[in-house]
């Protein structure tokens, strides 16, 4: 037995509807009882199928409507995930910083290629308000807007979707509370400002090395401190 259960092949043989174009976006999932037929699984199978498939966003349930494929976007199909790496362990989220210095240096090079004077302004203010931040919650707030202005001004919403959910879990794990909390905000903001000056310059190669050294940066302390997880 390979564990397979009636409710994974239901959800396979539904997933693979819409993955071949027989559903597109907008159309009506057949009755219960006619994916039952169609697809060779029990009634119960399939409505457990199509709960999971409305979970991930990939399904959208109306009530005395019947089930519709939802509009299959990247980001949002990705921005889902958060579901699960919401609920990551420490270990779980230090092996995530490897992706993370892999997008966020790519995201960095994208704004100093495509950012215009008006992003610039933003994210110069931004950094501003964080280096003024005097308490953890303002500056973990600030932090993430800094970086997913970064990522939104490269212009492609799958890759600030994917940052946005990689960066979620880590902001549980607080380092600014710690003993080290005045060394760990003076070489965050440095790192924050080597970022800036890449992008204000149009420099994808400096800002994209800056954002690198800025995520191994905070996994080195995340590594050193190990702090437990706080409920955002």
């Amino acid at each position: 037995m390979d564990g397979t259960t009636a409710v994974d092949v239901a959800l396979q043989r539904v997933r693979a509807l819409i993955a071949d174009g027989t559903l597109r976006t907008g159309d009506r999932l057949p009755s219960e009882g006619v994916l039952s037929e169609q697809l060779g699984v029990s009634r119960g199978s399939i409505r457990e199928a199509i709960r999971m498939l409305a979970a991930l966003g990939v399904v959208d349930t109306r009530h005395g409507s019947g089930s519709f494929v939802a509009e299959l976007r990247a980001a949002d199909v990705i921005e889902s995930l958060s579901l699960t790496v919401g609920l990551l362990p420490l270990e779980s989220v230090l092996e995530l910083y490897e992706l993370r210095r892999v997008l966020e240096s790519h995201a960095a090079s994208l704004a100093a290629a495509r950012a215009a004077p008006e992003d610039l302004a933003a994210l110069a203010q931004t950094l501003d308000d964080l280096e003024r931040a005097g308490n953890d919650e303002r500056q973990s707030q600030l932090d993430h807007e800094f970086h997913m202005r970064i990522a939104r001004v490269g212009g492609n919403d799958a890759l600030g979707a994917l940052v946005s959910v990689l960066r979620s879990r880590s902001r549980a794990y607080k380092l600014f509370t710690s003993d080290s909390a005045d060394e760990i905000k003076r070489l965050s903001d440095a790192g924050h400002r080597a970022i800036l000056r890449g992008i204000e310059a149009q420099d994808p190669v400096a800002a994209a090395a800056a954002a690198a050294a800025h995520v191994t940066q905070t996994e080195v302390w995340l590594r050193k401190l190990r702090p437990a997880a706080q409920p955002e």
